[in-house]
């Protein structure tokens, strides 16, 4: 019989869900390091919320698991990677926390509103202040969204019924889609000079950090009030100080800091601030829900085999993964490439197999294609709810199949379609196992996708390889491999470049100001 470890505090019904599916567990929380390393060794299976840390050293310990299962959203606390190397499936629950973490946004929106924990202090400090609190009303008021997700959706859904005119940034939301959850898009400098209150509800991701900068701060309407309850690290906490000490910011709440446990910070005690210690998931019914899916899925995986929602693991039958693993590595890195170079809304993307792919299943290359798209947005995302969030945004998704061979005897391509005209990547496999990029926007180009890279479009001129390498030569930076296309000679150039360590922001700015280079920017495979 199985065996699992729920190793943090969880809804009884855990534990009870997981014996009813034939898998024996114990319950022994508040392990530090050293003890949960001297006993998971015993176990098939490790169920977690957010304190227990899966590092690669307990994983190196843990000699029979075979999954761990995060009752909740964020992973940030499990090292996939190395549980990728040691077979270990990684799993979570990301939509049992939605309407709980929606409704806590919309709580706190209440709470900046009317100045409700302030007055509570002071009405039971004996004060009777009635003058002193005066609120705001939200209806008729414009709540800007950043992030329009699966959360960001269900609190425009709430706003709506407060009669709160909502408006949203997200780069990856599709007009229809705003159409059908009722909001208006618009890009980051139209919502910040046009929002009464502000909410965030995106990942924490390289492009998303810091976006409430003390730049984007100071372009806010005046008497803005922002909420948080999405990831710390998306807001400059100094700036947000700033702008409260200065009433250029009437209200700020925070659910969530860059350092956490937040037990202090210079925002503590800043008129008009609201914090709470990370509760966006904390309600009965999400306890209970991500409990109970985390323990089904656990059992399904440890007893019948079944894989849902795993982060590092697809979903496919025995006799189909020896054939089909090569062409999803090859689907996921081709969706993982245009994810990172395409801009803007995308309305869909479509999946072509040519030659002797298309005798293959095609609905795993699709979602792990999409699940290579989307991860360039979430870091949640999986083949198993990659169609799922890809339907959620609005994509229609399109798969084609061509039988006939053209220049490769199998080859997958991927089209996005954009406000901007359609972008497409294609690839194959070499010796039927390795995946190899080739074709670029329209551009022939042989590559390997893997690790750091920097992506380059330039003129076609002489000369310009040699400055390339000069400056990252100068800069410390060893290429691994180097691939060159163009589309005609002295026309439009690509290069893409492996190197052993990503290209640091300075660098890349510096790349950019070369003569001749139209685009420049770092990919991560």
């Amino acid at each position: 019989m199985p065996k699992v470890l729920i190793a943090d505090k969880m809804d009884p019904q855990a534990a009870r869900t997981f014996r009813e599916r034939g898998v024996e567990v114990d319950e022994i929380t508040g392990l530090k390091p050293d003890a949960l390393a001297g006993i998971i060794g015993d176990y098939d299976g490790l169920a977690i919320r957010s304190s227990t840390k899966v590092t690669a050293a307990i994983l190196d310990a843990a000699t029979n698991l075979k999954v761990v299962g995060r009752a909740g959203i964020g992973v940030d606390n499990v090292d996939i990677a190395a549980a990728s190397q040691r077979g270990v499936v990684v799993m979570n629950t990301p939509f049992g926390n939605s309407i709980t973490t929606a409704e806590h946004a919309i709580a706190l929106m209440f709470a900046l509103a009317r100045q409700l924990p302030e007055a509570d202090a002071s009405t039971q400090a004996g004060k009777w202040e009635k003058n002193r609190f005066m609120g705001v009303e939200l209806t008729a008021k414009t709540l800007g969204l950043i992030g329009a997700g699966n959360i960001g959706s269900i609190v425009a859904d709430r706003a709506r019924g407060l009669r709160m005119k909502v408006i949203a940034f997200d780069p990856f939301l599709t007009p229809e889609r705003a159409v059908e959850i009722g909001v208006e898009k618009v890009e980051l400098d139209q919502l910040l000079a046009r929002a009464d209150f502000i909410t965030l509800h995106t990942p924490l991701t390289d492009q998303t950090r810091g976006i409430l900068s003390a730049d984007a701060l100071a372009r806010t309407k005046r008497g803005v009030r922002i909420i948080n309850c999405a990831r710390g690290g998306l807001i400059d906490e100094a700036a947000l100080k700033a702008g409260l000490d200065s009433g250029h910011i009437a209200g700020a709440a925070l659910d969530v800091f860059v350092a956490e446990p937040a037990t202090a910070s210079p925002l503590f005690g800043t008129p008009g601030f609201v914090s709470t210690p990370h509760l966006g998931a904390s309600t009965t019914e999400a306890q209970v829900n991500v409990a109970i899916q985390v323990a089904e899925q656990m059992a399904d995986f440890l007893v019948a085999g079944g894989v849902t929602n795993a982060l590092n693991m697809p979903s496919l039958s025995a006799e189909e993964a020896p054939k089909l693993k090569p062409y999803m590595a090859l689907a996921d890195r081709l969706g993982g490439l245009v994810g990172q170079l395409t801009t803007g809304a995308v309305r869909g993307v479509a999946v072509e197999t040519e030659g002797a792919a298309a005798t293959l299943n095609a609905k795993p290359i699709t979602a792990a294609v999409l699940a290579g798209y989307l991860r360039t947005q979430t870091a949640t995302v999986n083949m198993v709810n990659a169609p799922v969030l890809a339907r959620d945004r609005g994509l229609t998704v399109r798969e084609v199949r061509t039988e006939r061979e053209g220049d490769y005897h199998t080859l997958l391509r991927v089209t996005v379609s954009t406000e901007a005209g359609d972008r497409s990547v294609a690839g194959t496999l070499f010796a039927d196992t390795a995946p190899r990029l080739v074709e670029l926007f329209g551009i022939k180009v042989e590559a390997d996708l893997a690790g750091p890279m920097l992506y380059v479009v330039n003129e076609d001129a002489p000369g310009f390889i040699g400055r390339l390498g000069t400056l990252l030569g100068e800069a410390g930076v060893n290429i691994g491999t180097f691939h060159l296309g163009r589309r005609a000679a002295g026309g439009e150039a690509v290069l893409l470049l492996s190197v052993d360590e990503a290209v640091p922001a300075d660098l890349l700015a510096r790349v950019k100001a070369l003569p001749g280079v139209r685009t420049a920017m770092g990919l991560r495979f």
